[in-house]
């Protein structure tokens, strides 16, 4: 009986040629013996007795007279429709012949083949299913295709993308147990809806899919955008940063333990969530050597694995959704970004937007804040009692008032449908009033670094982002063209992250330094010009510069002595200056 299996290659082993009808040659007389054998058991079957001389052997595999066909093992990873939180089940699948090298790890495909019982010796895969699969068909789909739609679905999405409050809804769709952060729900839509991927006549490629990063204190509610975010992507996988190593992000390849000991190469979930959303909780807290390969990933969408006879490129074409938390658990505004939440600059650099979820006391936001709260719990509170109690407290029809803070806008199975109907049907283009608008923002952006001295405001970086969260906005719209509207939506959106990340504390100037290395410019100068002042005095004395000199000189050509003092702690923790002796200080 044939049955038809969709999901995710996980595992896949190396190519092997195998014998299906081996030619066996009797030592004794040379008659040869064939002997039929199985492709799915790596014990190979020899003749009882010779054809010829009728006796008991030896015999020797006479490679040339023996037939071979090609075979392969794949894992197959199954999920549920939850996404990022349904359970997985994975099944082995033995393909042959003309299928073997047909898909990759990453793939999202639909296997048609025999459900069969696994015979002894057979895969050494550590899985503990009895049964594989024998594929006599491999079909390829994206992830969206095999999200199902209807054709009253498409009604329903067509009549939703043109209501005049569409972005309104989408946005309250996202975590609206979470209170307010409209500006990082909207930057979470316009993510899963993604923008377009370039294929450029040169054979370069622009990535379409749009990275966020959230920092805030554990309490601002950025882990449950992120995980709300994975359980409305259609593909989605979701990871701690405390527990993932670096393979597990990326892939690795080991042994398979199998005849011939071929190698198997495993994906991991940048891998895993190929045309999906990738949502890693703690980036902060993963280990630096599991982060490290994250910026060349994110970048160039692939990963790649070298390892003895395998050297493989797999497809990491997903969108990230990030989430850290503070070094000392609250995001202090007049401090570097870079330096508080522990990232590395090019690793924070390739985000496309980032946001700060802030948690300051103020009385009507507090407010407002506690009675959201106290609204979602009273509406959980409200719905398991009425479920599960014996003798109910609340009336049924206080339901549906209850729920209205946490009811998202648009029906969460919709919205999902309406993603994927909008990625795999619209694929817009800017129109020429659109591109002005994005052009003059870059250009007066940039306009702000012409002066000598001044810090770059923004890179080339920032306008690549820009157009892909235009495209994604016009895509909410199910619009083929990206109109002004879509521009300045974006640019506003740009405009407040650069607003409240971007500024240099010092002089209030954009720097695109202060996110992606940590410091601006003018902060860069000050500790190099009280470097080397520091360089000057420890040349004078043979212990090295005294401490209360380095900062009566400091004031003299301009420092003020908090200045001095953060600077030269800034120093000192970057390992650029050191205490030889008690209260004197040497450089780097």
């Amino acid at each position: 009986k044939l049955i038809s299996i969709y999901g995710t290659v996980k595992n896949s082993s190396s190519p092997q040629s195998v014998p299906v009808e081996a030619a066996f040659e009797c030592q004794r007389c040379g008659t040869l013996t064939r002997i039929s054998q199985s492709a799915h058991t790596d014990e190979s079957e020899e003749p009882y007795e010779c054809q010829g001389c009728e006796r008991q052997g030896p015999f020797e595999l006479n490679t040339d007279q023996t037939v071979f066909i090609d075979k392969q093992t794949l894992l197959l990873e199954q999920r549920g429709p939850d996404g990022a939180d349904s359970d997985t089940e994975s099944i082995v699948v033995d393909v042959e012949d003309d299928l073997v090298g047909k898909v990759s790890i990453g793939d999202h495909v639909t296997i048609t083949g025999t459900l069969l019982i696994e015979e002894q010796g057979h895969h050494n895969d550590g899985s503990l299913s009895d049964k594989y699969l024998s594929a006599t068909a491999i079909k390829s789909s994206g992830p969206l295709e095999h999200l199902t739609i209807s054709d009253e679905d498409k009604k329903r999405i067509h009549q939703l993308a043109n209501e005049n409050d569409l972005f309104e809804q989408v946005v309250d769709s996202i975590a609206p147990s979470v209170y307010n952060n409209e500006d990082a729900k909207l930057a979470l839509a316009l993510q899963l809806f993604g923008g377009v991927t370039k294929q450029l006549p040169d054979g370069d490629r622009i990535r379409g899919d749009i990275h966020v990063l959230l920092v805030g204190n554990p309490a601002s509610g950025q882990a449950r955008l992120t995980r709300h975010s994975a359980r409305l992507a259609p593909r989605s996988m979701r990871v701690s940063g405390k527990t993932t190593t670096q393979v597990g992000l990326t892939a690795t390849a080991h042994m398979s333990g199998g005849k011939g000991s071929p190698w198997d190469v495993e994906g991991g979930a940048l891998v895993l969530a190929d045309k999906g959303l990738t949502a890693i909780n703690r980036l902060d807290a993963m280990r630096p050597e599991a982060r490290e390969s994250l910026p060349t990933v994110l970048d160039e969408q692939s990963v790649h694995v070298a390892k003895a006879t395998i050297t493989e490129t797999l497809n990491a074409r997903t969108s990230v959704l990030a989430e850290a938390a503070p070094k000392y658990g609250r995001f202090d505004q007049y401090e570097p970004i870079g330096e508080q939440i522990g990232l590395e600059p090019d690793l924070i650099s390739q985000f496309d937007l980032l946001f700060i979820l802030n948690d300051n006391p103020e009385r009507s936001s507090d407010e407002a804040q506690a009675n959201h709260i106290i609204d979602v719990n009273y509406s959980g509170e409200v719905h398991a009692n009425r479920n599960n109690s014996s003798s109910p407290v609340v009336d049924t029809d206080a339901v549906p008032e209850t729920d209205k803070e946490v009811t998202p806008a648009i029906d969460p199975d919709l919205l999902r449908r309406y993603i994927s109907y909008a990625r795999q049907n619209h694929y817009p283009v800017m129109t020429e009033e659109a591109k002005e608008v994005i052009r003059e923002f870059y250009m007066d952006l940039r306009s702000k670094g012409y002066e000598e001295d001044a810090p770059i405001p923004v890179t080339s970086r920032k306008l690549e982002a820009i157009v892909r969260l235009a495209e994604a906005s016009a895509r909410i719209r199910l619009s083929d063209k990206i109109e002004q509207e879509d521009a300045n939506r974006v640019i506003s959106l740009v405009r407040r992250t650069l607003e409240s990340l971007g500024v240099d504390t010092e002089t209030e100037r954009f720097d695109a330094n202060v996110v992606e290395k940590g410091t601006g410019k003018e902060q860069r100068d000050r500790m190099e010009n009280l470097k080397a002042l520091i360089s000057g005095i420890e040349s004078e004395y043979d212990e090295g510069a005294p401490i209360d000199e380095i900062f009566d000189r400091a004031e003299e050509v301009g420092f003020t002595r908090s200045q001095a003092e953060d600077i030269f702690e800034k120093l000192r923790g970057q390992g650029d200056i050191y205490m030889p002796t008690d209260d004197h200080w040497r450089t780097v």
